[in-house]
């Protein structure tokens, strides 16, 4: 059984996750801490919790959802993981942020890279890795067929969707990664988005205004 907690992080309120078990075993999605507390915030629950942190994952390589990636490596040891093809992605993340008048400490070592259908195991519990590219061209979604519910990163928001019009979106990808990846998993799926509050699969099918079902 899997437990997620939510952090909205950094000034763009980036949604950061931790996913952990019964086993007190856990995941880090997309560490978006920029500010001091916030590394101390997602430091503080892991440890008050007595969670061991397994796997750091990033759906995405835009610099909103890896500003923590270097702060969970130095911490935990962890490497991220993250689809090839998202790689130029993340290696721009710095200068990206810098356009935004941000900097920070980039992740700089080895990357293990995901392929779709891929599996992610804590324990007994699991996610599978859904290649959802449109808002980026590497992006990831995990999947949890078990609990009805999927981190989507930018891909699928409530009553949106993520933007196309940064390097390397395409709207036409998103809306076919949207078709064919998120809309074909049960009504019920929880939709546990990068920004934003939690919506379902059912609920965007027939109220999105951007990608209908």
């Amino acid at each position: 059984m899997l437990t997620i907690k939510k952090f909205p992080f950094n000034p763009l309120q980036e949604n950061t996750y931790v996913v952990y078990n019964e086993q007190s075993d856990c995941l880090i999605v997309d560490p978006g801490c920029y500010f001091e507390n916030e590394r101390n915030e997602l430091k503080q629950f892991i440890e008050k919790n007595g969670l061991r942190a397994k796997y750091l994952l990033n759906t995405h390589g835009h610099f909103d959802h890896v500003f923590g990636d270097q702060f969970v490596f130095t911490t935990w040891g962890l490497k991220p993981h993250l689809h090839e093809t998202e790689k130029p992605v993340f290696d721009m993340a710095l200068m990206a942020a810098q356009r935004w008048d941000m900097s920070f400490e980039p992740y700089s070592g080895d990357i293990i890279f995901l392929r779709e259908y891929d599996t992610i195991r804590l324990g007994t519990d699991q996610l599978t890795v859904l290649f959802t590219p449109g808002h980026s061209p590497g992006h990831i979604s995990f999947y949890c067929k078990e609990q009805n519910f999927v981190l989507s990163g930018d891909v699928l928001f409530r009553d949106s969707i993520g933007r196309t019009d940064l390097p390397g979106g395409d709207f036409n990808q998103l809306s076919e990664s949207i078709r064919t990846r998120l809309y074909v998993l049960p009504d019920e799926t929880i939709v546990y988005s990068g920004h934003g509050p939690e919506t379902r699969i059912g609920y965007e099918k027939q109220h999105n205004p951007f990608v209908l079902g």
